[in-house]
């Protein structure tokens, strides 16, 4: 397949690269691990009940920010094997089929097998001898699944607490006779007092950029 490529016309190799750099956004939102912070934050956001605070577009900055810190090792790795054999030949293909190696070994590490092997033998190709011989394309599906899988963990155990304080709530409003008042008017106060009480942010965001191998 890459001999291929680089057989190609410098117009279509132009093009190739256009195609790609369109597609950066997906890359980006579903390839790193932006796409963990953004579950994470959204479900949390669901779990404190604070509708529409923060702002989703305040979200989307901090996986933003956070991604940008935990990739940049990768996207340094990236740019110095993608830029070693487009300053000897000018080849554009090579030097995005090298630069993506990087990218490749991230996703293989927080991918399950599992997942992994599926993805492998759905494409039809022959089994890798070694990681080398998987191509990016076998690895993004598997990371995107497991990444999903991943963040719901994480957001089981952050909406855990947040439940057991509203059942609380509500067990003593029912005791007390208080049918026609929302528990969840009076569990809010609560819940935002306990997150900011054990420094909820930093403990989720911490753990978050922790928890990528």
């Amino acid at each position: 397949m890459e001999s291929v490529l680089k057989d190609l016309n410098p117009i279509l190799q132009m093009l190739l690269v256009m195609t790609v750099f369109s597609m950066l956004p997906f890359f980006f939102t579903c390839m790193t691990s932006f796409l963990r912070y953004t579950i994470v934050f959204s479900m949390l956001k669901q779990a404190l009940g604070t509708q529409q605070v923060p702002p989703g577009i305040v979200l989307i900055g901090l996986s933003l920010i956070l991604t940008i810190y935990t990739m940049s090792p990768v996207f340094s790795k990236m740019w110095e094997m993608g830029s070693v054999p487009y300053q000897k030949n000018g080849d554009i293909v090579a030097a995005l089929t090298e630069g993506s190696k990087p990218l490749k070994e991230f996703m293989m590490k927080q991918t399950r097998q599992s997942d992994m092997t599926f993805f492998i033998q759905l494409s039809g190709a022959p089994k890798p001898k070694t990681p080398d011989d998987i191509t990016i394309w076998q690895v993004a599906p598997a990371y995107i699944i497991s990444e999903l899988k991943t963040a719901f963990e994480i957001g089981f155990v952050i909406y855990v607490p947040f439940i057991v304080l509203d059942l609380i709530v509500a067990n003593v409003l029912l005791a007390l006779g208080m049918f026609m008042l929302s528990p969840t008017i009076i569990s809010l106060p609560f819940k935002l007092l306990i997150f900011i009480a054990v420094d909820g942010w930093s403990m989720i965001v911490h753990g978050l950029a922790t928890s990528f191998n």
